[in-house]
């Protein structure tokens, strides 16, 4: 090895007495100092633990045939809670109001949006976009159940696959113009919420809960993840709160009370509605009649969701 003569321009080895000029274009070392970072993370592709999370550069855009102006995701950490119920009640509720209003059932292994509803048999395609269902009320709806040859066929999917289904139910449709989307999650916060939270220009969510203080520490994961991913909360609704009787409109608590309260007191949330537990109301879904049901208990809800 010859002698250095301390001419670092002229040598090309990496060694201790090195002296960096900072001009990394003209230098093919891989250093510590190489490529220091600007802290534009507009400009730059590397993914670096110094990196800044933006919303903006994970978007997707609807195409030229739709203009959807507000996105209201329905979310829970758990299943069962009734989040396709309380999507399908906020979407009647402001399709009475007279908005035009779209479902985005994002739910693609579980869909039971068409179901409450009374939708059945497929979707069709024109040469430039999915055309989505439509409720005899004029509500516009996507779902997986609407594809599948017959409504009972299981989805077996992995998880790239879904989530990419989800990102054509809002890009490849034409959704015309939609006042107010609902879109559908399902539970957890895995691939399908992931995709929805990155991909999709939520406006804010809605959370779903019940009573039971297991389920609320479930649903504070959704929030939290929310809170993460930097996803306005718009507001908390317990369902299934309690059970009024018939006969004297005495309301019982049968899953407990004050939890969901407690909760939302101490994430600074605000609460939007206490549901019921109806039985009749469960009969309107099963019989796709959900349009037909009055729609009770939503006004603060509906209210956050027009202030948007």
């Amino acid at each position: 090895m010859s002698e250095c003569n301390h001419n670092c321009s002229e040598c090309t080895q990496n060694c201790s007495s090195r002296q960096c000029d900072h001009n990394c274009d003209d230098c093919e070392l891989e250093c510590e100092s190489r490529n220091e970072c600007t802290h534009d993370c507009s400009s730059c592709s590397a993914n670096c633990s110094s990196r800044q999370y933006n919303r903006e550069d994970f978007l997707i855009k609807t195409n030229q045939y739709s203009n959807v102006k507000k996105v209201i995701g329905i979310v829970s950490g758990k299943g069962g809670v009734g989040k396709s119920l309380v999507t399908s009640s906020l979407a009647v509720a402001m399709n009475q109001l007279g908005y035009n209003v779209g479902i985005l059932d994002a739910d693609i292994t579980g869909p039971s949006i068409p179901q409450a509803f009374g939708l059945t048999g497929s979707l069709y395609a024109t040469e430039d976009a999915i055309i989505p269902a439509e409720t005899v009320n004029g509500i516009k709806v996507v779902s997986t159940n609407l594809i599948l040859e017959n409504a009972t066929d299981p989805v077996v999917w992995r998880g790239p696959i879904i989530a990419g289904m989800v990102k054509q139910f809002y890009s490849d449709v034409n959704w015309g113009d939609i006042d107010y989307m609902f879109v559908d999650l399902p539970p957890g916060t895995g691939d399908v919420p992931l995709t929805v939270f990155q991909s999709l220009p939520l406006d804010g969510i809605i959370v779903v809960t019940t009573p039971q203080q297991l389920v609320g520490m479930i649903v504070e994961k959704a929030i939290n993840m929310a809170g993460m991913m930097q996803i306005p909360v718009i507001g908390v609704i317990e369902n299934m709160s309690y059970i009024k009787c018939d006969q004297c409109g005495h309301e019982v608590p049968i899953f407990g009370k004050k939890n969901t309260e407690a909760m939302s007191d101490k994430l600074q949330l605000n609460l939007l509605a206490k549901l019921p537990l109806d039985p009749y109301l469960a009969s309107a879904v099963d019989e796709g009649l959900i349009e037909n049901y009055p729609v009770e208990g939503l006004d603060k809800a509906i209210e956050a969701i027009k202030s948007l």
